[in-house]
């Protein structure tokens, strides 16, 4: 049995994070002439950000919706902070995912001064939803550069109003009251689970780990794909992100040729309510009972390692788990993190969303057919005549 975490680690060497840095500070000496901003939920970097972390997942009403949520939100907050702060205590002290995200927009930077010097200089910004660096603080940041193009690059690769919208909502209500900048030109990347470039990187992810079974077990693994699940109500009022996230499954098993048989879960559900199943867990206990005993987790909905990889499937999963069901083997496939191909994939999606001129994407711009949320419906107005300009 192995378990992930321990080898593949929490996050970057000291020797990349000098690296990182060292590039960074040195591309923040360049006016950009595109600016990417890169969007996701983030994750704090020491355990005395958790607090805050949780309160601002838990008062987002695009993430989640409670009932007396003002009071009810930071009651549960302060409730789960010590629980949560021990999770992030056993992978490190704190989350990876800045560390990986400014590396891949380095990376990912570097290549397109390569591929579309037209465009160059490029920059990326990290703009994070629920702690630092909060996508608000760094749009300020972007308007004191003065680029001549923003491109809003969401890291979620399949759109969820949950997360994605979130982040999209943020943006416009952060502008609501204020001008927007006159002189840079705004487009979207809103959703790309379907990338070429990114389902060969799972395929090659899953590949490192189906060579390491023996190979009278190899072909008898079963590649048990895990997404972040999501309340049944957001499924029924038309959510796209379990079709998205079910394209990108198959979209890798035909890059893998169908190889060994495989499956969909959800991972992270949170409180009593209905969510989208098979859980995780419950899944690898079902397929035990079967007398299927060897899997490998592929995170199909994360593009680096944070808490739901290196705690939830690692040290959960994984390794506890697997000890309590009677798994043989279970072995858990990378994020994409600093992957040739996905850095590849990044660089590829922003110069050709560059040059074929499509500000937005018409899917992106209508809401779900039972869409109650009337923030969205004046997002998505604000977004049709920001990305006009």
């Amino acid at each position: 049995m192995l378990l992930r975490g321990k080898q593949f680690s929490t996050g970057l060497s000291k020797t990349f994070t000098k690296w990182v840095n060292f590039s960074t500070t040195a591309r923040n000496d360049v006016k950009p002439k595109t600016a990417v901003l890169m969007l996701n939920m983030g994750g704090p970097q020491t355990t005395d950000q958790v607090h805050d972390y949780l309160l601002r997942i838990m008062t987002d009403r695009d993430m989640i919706q409670l009932p007396v949520q003002r009071k009810l939100g930071p009651w549960i907050a302060q409730r789960r902070t010590p629980e949560v702060q021990k999770k992030y205590k056993e992978i490190g002290g704190g989350s990876p995912i800045l560390k990986w995200t400014e590396l891949q927009g380095e990376l990912m930077c570097k290549e397109l001064d390569r591929i579309s010097p037209e465009t160059a200089p490029h920059k990326h910004y990290v703009g994070f939803r629920y702690v630092n660096p909060l996508t608000e603080n760094t749009l300020q940041q972007i308007e004191k550069d003065g680029p001549e193009r923003l491109v809003l690059f969401s890291q979620y690769p399949q759109y969820s109003c949950a997360t994605s919208g979130s982040s999209f909502n943020s943006i416009y209500q952060y502008y609501k009251n204020k001008n927007v900048p006159s002189n840079i030109k705004w487009s979207v990347i809103d959703r790309w689970g379907s990338n070429p470039l990114l389902v060969k990187t799972f395929a090659d992810r899953i590949r490192e780990e189906l060579d390491k079974f023996c190979e009278t077990k190899r072909n008898n693994v079963v590649i048990l794909f895990t997404a972040h699940s999501l309340p049944l109500k957001a499924v029924n009022r038309g959510d796209p992100y379990p079709a998205e996230i079910g394209a990108s499954v198959q979209m890798v098993m035909q890059e893998l040729g169908y190889c060994n048989p495989y499956s969909l879960a959800w991972q992270s559900k949170v409180g009593p309510l209905p969510w989208l199943a098979p859980a995780t867990d419950d899944a690898i206990k079902g397929y035990v009972k079967q007398g299927l005993k060897n899997f490998i987790l592929v995170p199909i909905a994360f593009v680096n390692e944070h808490i739901e990889t290196l705690h939830e499937l690692d040290i959960e999963y994984c390794d506890e788990l697997a000890k309590e069901v009677g798994v043989e083997e279970i072995r858990r496939a990378a994020t994409p993190n600093d992957h040739p191909l996905f850095i590849k994939a990044l660089s590829t999606i922003v110069a050709d969303h560059l040059k074929n001129g499509d500000n937005v994407n018409p899917k992106f711009l209508m809401r779900c057919p039972m869409c109650v949320n009337p923030r969205c419906r004046e997002s998505k107005n604000w977004y049709r005549n920001v990305c006009a300009r």
